[in-house]
């Protein structure tokens, strides 16, 4: 196949049709199952929800070919991974279906390049490939290929209540495993401008400073009573590799108002005079002095 050839979502209707005898049908009632894709093989169909975007309903059939021609790759990587309970092993099985479909859409070296020649200008790279903002996102944050790298970028996904939904990291940056993301980082922001691109410079509480690039992403509703999931991604690379990107333009790097004290998490987070703190931190002693009141709400006591 040559997915850049044409239309993507095009191309794999017809390859599956002609390689595999697999018509691919809109089901209209496949979302109020729960479902966004379904393979009936008994009758050589695979089903696609008619509420997600064309880029997602591509991403769905390039996962439904990987399962239908590289089962074998994917069991003997299980099978290395030495992972024993089947559910591990099943979710380790869903998610090297979707690294594939991100790779078949999105092909190492030539989103590699187009990436460096467009400044990894993220809205070029959806045109240019067919893709939607998170795909971009996502697949920039695995380009880390031996000797043929690409910017250490992280990816996070997360709702408007703080829950984390994705988290994949190639430079040093983390994240708090319990309790809600920084209010202050650029993700937030991102979902009071839904579909506009948030800019922002951070820094974390281990002094790494960070070129972050958020928005809203998802679909639309469909009607007054559709409740779609507002999620929101972000994007991040070391302050050191933000000239490469096209989103530092205008930036001053070096002026240090500019610069977001960002932490991971209230529970973790070892900033004291934070107007945002939420919660104390975890393993120290908070102090009850009802004689006087700090920034915080919570204060560790000395």
């Amino acid at each position: 196949m040559r997915l850049d050839a044409g239309n993507p979502g095009e191309q794999l209707t017809r390859y599956l049709l002609d390689r595999h005898g697999i018509r691919t049908e809109i089901d209209l009632g496949l979302g109020q199952k729960g479902l966004m894709w379904h393979m009936d093989r008994r009758h050589r169909t695979l089903f696609l929800s008619r509420i997600i975007p064309s880029e997602s309903s591509t991403f769905w059939m390039a996962q439904a070919l990987g399962q239908l021609e590289h089962q074998g790759v994917f069991a003997r990587t299980i099978r290395r991974s030495r992972l024993h309970e089947t559910e591990a092993r099943g979710l380790a099985r869903v998610y090297l279906t979707n690294y594939f479909a991100g790779a078949l859409l999105l092909p190492y070296e030539r989103f590699r390049t187009t990436a460096r020649d467009v400044r990894h200008d993220l809205e070029r790279l959806q045109r240019h490939f067919g893709v939607s903002f998170e795909q971009a996102c996502q697949r920039l944050s695995t380009m880390q290929r031996p000797g043929s790298e690409g910017i250490p970028f992280y990816f996070l996904k997360t709702d408007i209540a703080g829950n984390i939904l994705k988290s994949f990291s190639a430079n040093r940056f983390t994240q708090s495993r319990f309790g809600g993301p920084c209010p202050l980082w650029n993700i937030f922001r991102a979902f009071s401008t839904p579909q506009q691109v948030q800019v922002q410079l951070s820094q974390t509480t281990d002094g790494a400073l960070y070129l972050n690039i958020a928005r809203t992403v998802g679909r639309s509703s469909i009607s007054y009573l559709d409740r779609p999931r507002l999620t929101a991604v972000v994007l991040g690379c070391s302050i050191a590799d933000a000239r490469h990107l096209v989103y530092s333009a205008g930036l001053d790097l070096h002026d240090p108002r500019m610069i977001i004290p960002i932490g991971p998490g209230c529970r973790a987070c070892t900033r004291e005079n934070c107007h945002h703190r939420a919660l104390p931190m975890v393993g120290h002693r908070v102090d009850i002095d009802n004689e006087g009141r700090g920034i915080a709400p919570y204060r560790t006591a000395l």
